[in-house]
């Protein structure tokens, strides 16, 4: 049974920082290509950031230069670091894996995130 548990979430002012954990099991996960997305209140689900197997990333034009994504294969985890954050970035975080051939897709429940001052 796969399973993606995120964490970290929570509510803070403008201009701080979280990290938002998600912690994969039932997946060869170093196989996978790790990524964050997340959707707004009334919004589309967007992608914020993505990391491949070789631990090449990528960003959205809107959070790059704030957030890092990276990964930790040993334990199994992909985190992403959002700081400098804002208004904007309220939103429900959702980890997702998606296997190199895209026939294996992944989510977890998200973590609600809520910039406010």
């Amino acid at each position: 049974q796969v399973q993606l548990v995120e964490s970290g979430g929570g509510l803070v002012q403008p201009g701080e920082s979280l990290r938002l954990s998600c912690a994969a099991s039932g997946i060869m996960f170093s196989l996978y290509v790790m990524g964050w997305y997340r959707q707004a209140p009334g919004k589309q689900r967007e992608l914020v950031a993505t990391i491949g197997r070789s631990g090449l990333s990528n960003y959205v034009d809107s959070v790059k230069g704030r957030f890092t994504i990276s990964r930790d294969n040993a334990k199994n985890t992909v985190y992403l670091q959002m700081n400098s954050l804002k208004f904007e970035d309220t939103a429900v975080y959702y980890c997702n894996a998606r296997s190199g051939s895209g026939l294996s897709n992944f989510w977890g429940q998200g973590t609600q995130v809520t910039v406010s001052s």
